[in-house]
């Protein structure tokens, strides 16, 4: 009975399915590690799996690709839990950068420039990138010069707290920009 509720509490802990444990791992042989790092040899899975409920453990196949395989004697459920925490961190430390896109006219004012400008700016520190993109209007299409001018201003503000990632580009009726924060060194 004993073993019954072992094996099962097993299978629903186990939802990862790289990791073989206890009567998961069909192998005839297997290389055993023991809790505290010592090898206890080669062995059948059956006698493996038996060792490990007997110290109120379980069977992890830590190594499917050896020959043979390497299985370990651990607590399962406490290291899916450690391995979760660490996850976790992980994920906590990680920034992650978002692409905020500001767009202009080509008659654009003067004041309007420098607010979209402003805005970039605080964009960049806060370590975002920033896509400046010019949009053209019936016939401003026939002048693209005029829009690399813009950009070229606009980049040229920025250039204190960014720097070009990717230079100036038509995307259809769209002059793009990507500026990204510059690296503090």
């Amino acid at each position: 009975m004993f073993i019954y509720e072992r094996a099962w509490r097993c299978f629903t802990i186990s939802n990862n399915k790289e990791l073989l444990i206890n009567e998961q791992i069909r192998e005839k042989e297997i290389r055993v590690v023991d809790a505290d790092g010592q090898q206890l040899g080669i062995m059948s899975s059956k006698e493996a799996v038996e060792i490990a409920i007997s110290k109120g453990l379980d069977l992890v196949n830590i190594a499917p690709q050896a020959k043979p395989p390497v299985c370990r004697i651990m607590d399962y459920g406490k290291y899916r839990y450690e391995q979760a925490k660490r996850e976790k961190e992980a994920r906590k430390n990680q920034k992650t950068i978002e692409v905020k896109e500001v767009r202009m006219s080509l008659n654009i004012d003067t004041h309007d420039f420098n607010t979209k400008v402003n805005a970039a700016k605080k964009f960049l520190k806060a370590g975002n990138k920033v896509k400046v993109s010019v949009r053209y209007r019936g016939r401003e299409l026939a002048h693209p010069e005029l829009g690399n001018g813009l950009l070229e201003r606009f980049k040229d503000d920025c250039s204190e707290v960014g720097v070009v990632e990717k230079q100036p580009k038509m995307e259809g009726r769209s002059l793009t920009m990507f500026i990204s924060a510059k690296s503090a060194k």
